[in-house]
């Protein structure tokens, strides 16, 4: 019988990396502050549209933006169960108590619409983390931010070249934060990105990153010497990390047209399933253009998924779940927002599924994954 293996994630190679890497080797500059920064800094800059500073992870962004916002104790937090923790850890390590919102049924994203109810006097931020590259209801979400007077913080981990409305994800909140984790779909092995969209964060943001100090004025000769003045740490990343983003932001469209061809594949292909009654596919809603980084399914229960995934292994396919909602992990016990439920994230924690996806995916790969799932389901 015919087999293959088709891996869950691949990464995406541009065949520059080593050349950048070894070109910041010969400068001897390896510390961060260097010619590949200011380039990954444009780049993104020009692809977001809004003032964007390299950190060493998306949830270092975070960090800052943590103390960008003054999050102190006692502030909370609004933000999907249905994340990874980085999306909430930066607030709770500055003391804020995370509120969690459902997510909704066709995306995943938070539910908007339960948003409102969730809000009180304490509320300082609504964290709107855009799962899969596909876009929060951000018309929503910003008016009820602006009514009551609460910031919007984006969590675009998963969002490069994803857009709402025509308007690049992180750029409708005060600030946003953007990775290039190796699983993401332009990587740097770790690395990440601040979007400052409010002009009045940008200094303090520079500040926040460099420890704390006025370094960058300094640089830009306008001070003579640089000293403590913030809070900070050392977020900026090194000239190794921005060498080789650098290769990979020269192909970063490439990379996400290829992968929305195969996302597409998987959809069309997928889709006489769906028809029956045995999957149900996610879906992109008018107004979002997304980025494939996720291509997801549901099955009608938790142990059909689980039986899934597990035929899907055996023909060497790597398919896989993904986040546990986080007010029922431990650590939501011990900060005592536990004891709630929240359904939708609960129900599709066990029932759904990931399929391979990359920008060098090929159709017969792809094929191979879809007979499988079609052949499970005859069985």
């Amino acid at each position: 019988m015919f087999s293959m293996k088709v891996d869950f994630n691949r990464l995406s190679i541009t065949g520059h990396e080593l050349e950048f890497i070894q070109q910041a080797i010969d400068s001897g500059h390896l510390q961060g502050g260097g010619k590949f920064l200011a380039k990954c800094e444009s780049a993104i800059s020009d692809i977001v549209g809004a003032t964007s500073l390299m950190t060493t992870s998306c949830t270092t962004a975070l960090d800052m933006i943590a103390l960008l916002l003054d999050i102190k104790e006692g502030d909370e937090i609004i933000v999907p169960s249905y994340t990874f923790v980085s999306s909430i850890n930066p607030f709770v390590l500055r003391g804020a108590k995370p509120v969690f919102c459902d997510s909704r049924a066709d995306t995943l994203n938070i539910d908007e619409t339960k948003i409102e109810n969730l809000i009180t006097d304490k509320t300082k931020a609504i964290v709107a983390v855009h799962y899969a590259g596909v876009a929060c209801e951000m018309d929503t979400i910003m008016a009820i931010a602006k009514r009551r007077k609460i910031a919007v913080v984006e969590d675009t981990a998963q969002g490069l070249y994803a857009y709402y409305k025509g308007k690049h994800l992180g750029t409708f909140g005060e600030l946003g934060a953007i990775s290039f984790h190796s699983t993401k779909n332009v990587i740097a092995g770790e690395g990440g990105a601040l979007i400052c969209n409010n002009p009045n964060f940008i200094d303090r943001a520079n500040f926040v990153r460099e420890k704390g100090t006025n370094r960058i004025h300094f640089i830009n000769g306008k001070i003579d010497k640089y000293t403590w003045v913030d809070y900070g740490s050392s977020y900026i990343p090194s000239e190794l990390i921005t060498a080789f983003l650098s290769a990979q932001l020269m192909c970063a469209k490439k990379f996400t047209d290829a992968r929305i061809a195969s996302w597409n594949y998987y959809y069309d292909n997928l889709s006489e399933l769906e028809r029956e009654g045995k999957i149900r596919l996610c879906k992109v809603p008018n107004g979002c253009k997304h980025n494939a980084h996720i291509f997801w399914a549901t099955t009608d229960s938790a142990e059909t998924t689980k039986s899934l995934l597990q035929y899907l292994k055996s023909k060497q396919i790597g398919a896989t779940q993904h986040y546990a909602p986080l007010h029922n992990c431990p650590m939501a016990k011990k900060l005592g927002c536990a004891d709630i439920s929240l359904p939708v994230a609960e129900t599709f924690a066990k029932t759904m599924f990931r399929l391979p996806i990359y920008s060098t995916i090929t159709p017969d790969e792809q094929d191979y994954v879809i007979k499988a799932i079609f052949d499970f389901f005859k069985k």
